[in-house]
């Protein structure tokens, strides 16, 4: 059976969040649509997003890292949210695996939420349905749109290429290619969820880092605050207009 998924390169990630805005732009406008959002700012927001990029520092001082992790939902091939929906709103769909929500049947009850260990739910105020990320369905099968074009948006609005999308089930694909030659690894697998979308791990780098460094650092209070400062020229006429 074809399994469409995405493959996230965390290597290559910038968390420039340029996957979340397109998501929200085409799925606002699209079948899913609109994605509402009652706060978007303020202390307590809230809002209807498919795809999320977290942002963590890992690590100890001076050895420390940011990682930007894009979630979204996993399209789980054993996926826990579609047992316990009592409407039968969350299906999986048998020729690609992609896990949607019919509208016409959620009740807004949550259960798929709760069910969802990765917290890919999310419940639209207005609609007061699910709703989730799609793989972008209406535009993965859009025949008007050029091939290339085919792809789920956060997919073709990645500057920095982290995001593949394709058959993981197709041995020959890119995606599958990618997660069994650089290391592929799926999240919370011992859930028994066998989630469909995979990371592909950051492979570090190292950096020497001088103790000099450290020192300038960690104690910007060391520098002689009595040292007199060169005093300030005012730019003469030949380089003003030299600018």
């Amino acid at each position: 059976m074809t399994q469409l998924a995405l493959v996230i390169d965390l290597n290559v990630c910038v968390g420039c969040h340029a996957c979340v805005t397109n998501c929200k732009e085409w799925n606002t406008s699209g079948a899913a649509g609109p994605l509402f959002d009652a706060n978007p700012y303020g202390a307590d927001p809230t809002g209807t997003f498919f795809n999320r990029v977290q942002t963590f520092e890992v690590g100890s001082f001076p050895n420390t890292e940011t990682v930007h992790f894009p979630k979204s939902c996993m399209h789980c091939e054993d996926a826990p949210c579609v047992p316990v929906c009592p409407t039968g709103a969350s299906y999986k769909r048998a020729e690609d695996g992609i896990v949607l929500v019919d509208y016409d049947k959620c009740i807004g009850c949550k259960y798929c939420s709760w069910a969802c260990p990765y917290g890919a739910r999310e419940f639209d105020e207005n609609q007061k349905v699910m709703k989730k990320c799609t793989l972008c369905v209406d535009r993965i099968y859009d025949q008007t749109l050029p091939e290339a074009e085919r792809k789920p948006a956060c997919v073709r609005a990645c500057p920095a290429n982290a995001r593949l999308f394709g058959d993981i089930h197709d041995p020959s694909s890119e995606v599958s290619v990618a997660i069994r030659e650089r290391g592929g690894y799926q999240l919370l697998p011992e859930w028994g969820t066998h989630p469909a979308n995979h990371y592909l791990p950051r492979r570090k780098t190292a950096r020497p880092i001088h103790p000099e460094d450290i020192e300038r650092a960690g104690n910007p209070l060391e520098i002689d605050r009595a040292a007199p400062k060169p005093a300030l020229e005012e730019p003469s006429l030949d380089d003003v207009t030299s600018w």
